[in-house]
């Protein structure tokens, strides 16, 4: 299907969807009206840029004629230079529009569990992992998402061993996807005396939050579930019940805990949640890193242990490897100003699938 068949069929689209959105049968249903609702909303953008779209072809093709009729020269001028301008902005115009028409991610509008683990480097790789924590906790307070902790392990010299935190807010998912990854740090720690530059490491994942919806199967028997006490450095804040919970998922091995509340049934349920959205995540890489490997993926969500980005103190950059973007102005990213390198590997990863979907078509 050509693009001018693809912006009249999103149109039409956009008309039902508004017609069903009036029909009493409909409007009974609150299940039915929130989900068109959504697909009207999604169409939106599409459907201006559609209409925009089909008028300048509309134009280009009068202004054409106007070029080709000899009895006004002025006129025929005029034409000419209407053409040339609208035939200059089609490409940026068509490219911009295709993106639009790329399937979206149903897990793009979900929230997310964000787990960031220390890697190499000891102590320094502990306050790097704290760092990318509240680089994306400032990131998030500017999205007018929310930020849970779920459970966390503090560093011997600050920072974190690991902390698993949930995400919730209009797609969180779709935003944050492609921070999954290793991310390494170049700098001088406070603690080394002859001002030499070490390298840690720290690992973010990125986790859709699983629904009920996704049939992640677990059975009871699967589970081995332990209880203990939480309790903060230095015998501080101790709970005096064993209200933590860790839950151990035989048949994958994995092992998720929750402390952040003070009942037991709360850190369950949480703790569940988790296991069950690390378990679609699982699934998702999966499927993720097959497609990518298809498609010679650069910025693809399938391997979280490849090294992503590079955070260089001394010179005040970061660079995204996946992409090749290199910015200076590592104290703003620091500080939660990340927006550039999102929209670029969005826009990578739009341009991949678009390749994709042409090889197909």
């Amino acid at each position: 299907m050509n693009l001018r068949d693809q912006a009249r069929k999103t149109i039409e689209r956009y008309q039902e969807v508004e017609g069903r959105l009036q029909s009493p049968d409909v409007l009974a249903d609150q299940a039915k009206v929130r989900d068109l609702s959504k697909q009207h909303k999604d169409l939106q953008e599409p459907v201006e840029r559609s209409r925009a779209y089909l008028e300048m072809l509309a134009d280009l093709e009068t202004w054409k004629k106007g070029a080709e009729d000899n009895s006004d020269p002025e006129m025929q001028g005029m034409a000419r230079e209407e053409v040339a301008r609208i035939e200059e902005a089609l490409p940026g115009i068509e490219q911009a529009l295709s993106f639009l028409f790329i399937p979206k991610d149903p897990a793009d509008e979900r929230g997310v569990m964000l787990e960031i683990r220390a890697g190499t480097g000891g102590d320094e790789a502990s306050l790097f992992a704290g760092d990318l924590f509240r680089m994306y906790q400032y990131y998030i307070a500017t999205r007018g998402w929310r930020l849970e902790v779920l459970s966390n392990s503090e560093g011997t010299a600050g920072g974190f061993k690991e902390v698993l935190a949930e995400v919730t807010g209009d797609g969180v998912y779709g935003v944050l996807k492609y921070e999954s990854g290793v991310h390494r740090v170049q700098r001088v720690p406070d603690t080394e005396t002859q001002g030499r530059v070490h390298t840690s490491a720290a690992t973010v994942v990125v986790m859709p939050i699983a629904d009920e919806m996704d049939d992640i199967q677990i059975r009871d028997e699967d589970l081995k579930i332990d209880t203990f006490r939480a309790g903060g450095a230095g015998g501080q804040h101790i709970n005096k019940t064993d209200s933590a919970v860790r839950i151990t998922h035989l048949p994958s091995g994995m092992v998720v805990a929750c402390q952040d509340e003070r009942s037991q049934h709360k850190n369950r349920a949480k703790a569940m949640n988790v296991l069950r959205s690390r378990l679609l995540d699982a699934r998702l890489a999966e499927a993720e890193a097959k497609e990518s490997a298809a498609r010679k993926s650069l910025v693809g969500t399938g391997d979280r242990s490849a090294k992503i980005r590079t955070y260089n103190f001394p010179q005040g950059r970061v660079t995204d490897h996946r992409i090749n973007l290199t910015l200076y102005k590592l104290d703003a990213v620091m500080k939660g100003d990340i927006q550039e390198l999102i929209d670029a590997l969005a826009l990578e990863a739009s341009a991949e699938k678009l390749r994709a979907l042409e090889r197909q078509g």
